[in-house]
């Protein structure tokens, strides 16, 4: 299976040749950064923390 990670940016409409128009969701999509990984071994499951937006360090926040 293939995901794409995006955010919600707005609505907007297109029409096709006939006149219909259809609603369409616009998603930005920036490269994904992996920040964290989930074992079993570890954590009991598996799992990829992902981020999509690239922050200055003194932003973010300790854990």
């Amino acid at each position: 299976m293939k995901e794409i990670i995006g955010r919600k940016v707005g609505m907007t409409s297109v029409f096709a040749t006939d006149g219909t128009m259809y609603p369409v969701t616009v998603i930005e999509v920036l490269p994904n950064v992996i920040l964290q990984k989930k074992t079993k071994e570890k954590d009991g499951y598996e799992a990829l923390q992902v981020a999509i937006e690239i922050r200055k360090r003194k932003e973010l926040t300790s854990l």
